[in-house]
């Protein structure tokens, strides 16, 4: 997948439009409708983007994302994308009336033969541009629209919102079903104090993203990803309140029967689900004491997972 930060004239697309934080499987519909209608035809496909949220711009937000931009683009181009236009949400496009943004940023530049998005997507000042409005415009403008419906799970509407929630909650275990994957957090780990070397519970430390939505503070079932690998583990997510030296919000993986060194490594850990909620103990052996309890749980717990 070719990826764009400008606009440029590459007409005859199938192309859709949409932010699609965390790529989840009402996305993937979405996607790869474009892509077969492209393949079908003998057109290439692509996505139209941007870099941060239009909220973040419009409501002066600090962004809280499933996934960050380089994780969303990968999954995007797993789907068949052929091209991604990431561009910035500025005043210039805040500004634009739904006609303005069809005519001047998707017709001028792409000239699509096919639009897909979701039935939620709206652009244009006001929101005036929905399924409606570009449903209106085909003749005018040579395009067939395509509206994806709802994808439901269970009855629950898959759409990023709900799985941020899901995420805020703790409610981990079934956001499988929605995102495709466990929620996951990538970094690179980091020199810590070592004290969980001290009481057998050795660490593989990262600094949690600033612009990622976070779960409550707490220890977690999680696996551990590194160089092609997984691993089971037990995950802490918080301030160490028992040991009072806070880097900020950290998270904490005992990689379960793993003996390499991870400093400096770049790995991944997805949350399976919650086992409790952070504690200040009163004293390390105390601290410990739990820690064999939760290893225990997780243990258990992979042994029928």
């Amino acid at each position: 997948m070719e990826i764009l930060t400008e606009l440029n004239h590459n007409p005859n697309l199938s192309i859709c439009l949409g932010f699609f934080d965390g790529v989840h499987e009402g996305h993937k519909v979405v996607l790869k409708n474009a892509v077969n209608l492209a393949h079908q035809n003998g057109l290439k496909s692509a996505v139209l983007t941007f870099k941060e949220h239009p909220l973040c711009y419009l409501q002066n937000r600090t962004p809280q994302y499933i996934v960050p931009i380089e994780e969303r683009l990968n999954v995007i181009a797993k789907q068949g994308i052929d091209f991604a236009y990431v561009i910035d949400f500025d005043e210039n496009i805040a500004d634009l009336l739904a006609l303005d943004y069809l005519k001047n940023i998707i017709i001028k530049n792409f000239s699509p033969k096919f639009i897909t998005t979701g039935f939620n997507h709206y652009f244009g000042a006001n929101k005036n541009g929905d399924s409606t409005f570009l449903r209106a415009y085909e003749k005018e403008f040579g395009y067939k629209f395509f509206e994806i419906p709802p994808i439901t799970y269970n009855n629950t509407l898959i759409s990023s919102s709900k799985i941020r929630q899901m995420v805020k909650d703790g409610n981990l275990e079934n956001i499988p079903h929605l995102l495709g994957e466990s929620f996951y957090i990538k970094g690179r780990v980091i020199t810590g104090n070592r004290i969980g070397r001290t009481i057998s519970f050795p660490t593989a430390n990262i600094k949690y993203p600033k612009d990622i939505i976070r779960p409550p503070k707490g220890v977690y079932v999680a696996r551990v990803s590194y160089d092609d690998c997984e691993f089971n583990a037990m995950v802490n997510l918080g301030t160490r309140p028992t040991i009072g030296q806070s880097h900020g919000l950290l998270l904490e993986a005992h990689v379960l029967d793993f003996q390499d060194n991870l400093y400096d490594k770049d790995i991944k850990v997805s949350f399976i689900k919650k086992v409790r909620d952070e504690r200040k103990f009163e004293s390390l052996p105390d601290l410990k004491s739990q820690l064999v309890k939760d290893e225990k749980t997780i243990r258990e717990f992979f042994s029928n997972y």
